[in-house]
């Protein structure tokens, strides 16, 4: 069964950025309880940076899970990428992301790579870009798997990357790697703006999705745009998906209203 989840961040650099709750953990969670939501989605600066005893009693109080645990502050915080050309640059983006995967491993919560995945340009053609990705990957992908975690994946929209865009590219590119421990982030709004049809995506990447960040068109709460989302749900009903949907949203007009609006598409999706 498809499980809610709603995004709380806690890097005051990425404020601003597509993340419904903001205002620490105790927050999210007792407001996340209060609306009905499976768990949270933690997007932290570092993998030390969050109190993991806290975390484990909030959890347990407020009934709540970890849906997953975002690696992008060490794109927007740090700088870091994985086709950085400086070798030393990649080493502290993998340490990074193994920290984080630390982090998520504890609440059985996988580790997501968007923004550090980084780009190809100047120094370094795509190709280039795209072999140590994979090395990279290969790597974290069995790493996180000591969790019995997969390592997720994100294909990002063209303006936010130039590497892979699609669900189909993301699964042409998971099944060259040499570890079956990546699955791919289906972002409904980086779908919107790549994707021909959606339903068609999601079903050409069944047993490969592992996520899905479940946001409207304008990247505001799911109801709050133009998508037609019961094709979608049914798409990923379908194809057998049991993972969550979680609201990596822009909190407009603000985080409750952003919340509530988004438990509501769910309940209206998922478990009518």
């Amino acid at each position: 069964m498809i499980k809610s989840a709603v995004t709380v961040s806690l890097v005051d650099e990425a404020r601003g950025g597509p993340f419904v709750f903001w205002d620490g953990i105790p927050d999210a969670c007792a407001k996340a309880a209060e609306l009905g939501f499976d768990a949270i989605e933690i997007f932290a600066p570092s993998g030390e940076a969050v109190d993991l005893h806290q975390v484990g009693s909030l959890l347990a109080q407020y009934d709540l899970n970890v849906a997953a645990v975002g690696t992008g502050a060490g794109m927007v915080k740090h700088g870091l990428s994985l086709t950085d050309p400086d070798p030393a640059k990649r080493a502290a983006a993998k340490d990074f992301i193994r920290k984080i995967i630390d982090f998520g491993g504890e609440f059985s919560a996988p580790a997501i790579i968007g923004s550090m995945q980084g780009k190809w340009g100047g120094a370094i053609d795509r190709d280039a870009a795209l072999g140590l990705l994979a090395e990279a990957l290969n790597e974290l992908g069995p790493y996180a798997e000591r969790f019995a975690i997969p390592l997720i994946y994100e294909p990002l929209n063209r303006y936010e990357t130039n590497l892979i865009k699609t669900v189909a590219d993301g699964v042409a590119y998971l099944q060259t790697l040499s570890t079956s421990n990546v699955k791919l982030l289906a972002d409904l709004f980086h779908m919107n703006i790549e994707e021909a049809d959606l339903p068609a995506a999601i079903r050409a990447g069944k047993g490969y999705i592992g996520h899905v960040h479940f946001v409207d068109s304008n990247r505001q709460a799911a109801g709050r745009g133009h998508m037609d989302f019961a094709p979608i749900a049914a798409a990923l009903i379908e194809t057998g998906y049991d993972c969550y949907a979680s609201a990596e949203a822009l909190p407009i007009p603000d985080s409750d209203t952003a919340a509530a609006a988004t438990i509501e598409s769910f309940k209206k999706h998922f478990r009518s």
